[in-house]
């Protein structure tokens, strides 16, 4: 486990036991997952994060947004909400990308910490709940999970990372090895403010959480295989590299611009205008 502590010596206060009884009005976990054309896969999904859930004794949904698929992913997603009540299914009628999908999941998401995954079943919903534990238990803001010791992926995405990490360090100083993972676990109120309006910014979650002051760290997950389908969201270097070239600067534009907008009230909490006799 590799401890990314924030530059700004800032700290964000730890959540309270996301299991106990006086959480239950909303759930400890909500597992946000941007779907496009996975027929195959959501049941699977759905099947293996109840799996993980339950056998973890967590309280948590399942919200798995709807990308504009134009096969059978939106019918099977809505047969499946029948049998699992915890499953939330989410629309939009065109694609609009991942980080976009994302955006609407999280903001939808009733949890204390979010977490997201793909739903090629490439991550391993297993991992949650063990990356779940670590914000309560090392008191951290942020949970992000590292495939670079299991990644089954062909050379040329794994050529790709290597580069996007290097040129990350570079422009952002942003140590994370693997941003590229979506497995991970946040902190609701820290996730609610990354900008996923703008396309791309999925990839610059952990960096744009160190710039809040949140604390981080990196866990080994499992990786698999993808079995079906094929990436929807674009891979290779020629496809991805230019864009996210264009993406790190982009976001380095608005690190160096950030400024906190918090301001602490002063003396009494007044009525309104006219109120005072």
């Amino acid at each position: 486990m590799t401890h990314l502590n924030d530059t700004n010596n800032t700290r964000l206060e730890p959540a309270a036991d996301p299991t106990g009884p006086a959480n239950q009005a909303s759930p400890a976990l909500s597992i946000v997952v941007p779907a496009l054309n996975e027929q195959d896969n959501v049941g699977p999904l759905v099947e293996q994060v109840g799996r993980a859930m339950s056998g973890a004794g967590i309280d948590a949904e399942l919200i798995v947004i709807d990308d504009g698929s134009t096969d059978r992913t939106l019918a099977n997603l809505a047969s499946l909400q029948a049998q699992h009540p915890w499953l939330r299914v989410l629309h939009r009628p065109t694609p609009r990308g991942q980080s976009a999908a994302m955006h609407a999941g999280i903001q939808a998401a009733r949890g204390r910490c979010i977490a997201t995954l793909d739903a090629d079943l490439q991550n391993d919903p297993a991992d949650l709940p063990g990356m779940l534990a670590k914000i309560d238990d090392d008191q951290v803001d942020m949970v992000q999970g590292d495939r670079s010791a299991n990644r089954n992926d062909h050379t040329i995405r794994k050529i790709g990372s290597l580069i996007g990490r290097k040129a990350r360090l570079w422009v952002l100083r942003d140590p994370v090895r693997d941003t590229g993972c979506s497995a991970r676990v946040v902190r609701a109120e820290i996730a609610r403010r990354f900008p996923l309006q703008f396309k791309g910014m999925h990839r610059f979650m952990p960096a744009y959480a160190r710039m809040l002051g949140a604390r981080i760290v990196e866990v080994p997950v499992t990786h698999h295989a993808r079995h079906s389908g094929s990436t929807k969201y674009g891979m290779g270097l020629l496809t991805r590299g230019p864009a996210g070239l264009f993406d790190l600067f982009a976001v380095r534009w608005m690190t160096k611009r950030y400024r906190d907008t918090s301001a602490e009230p002063v003396g009494p909490v007044g009525g309104t205008p006219g109120s005072a006799k």
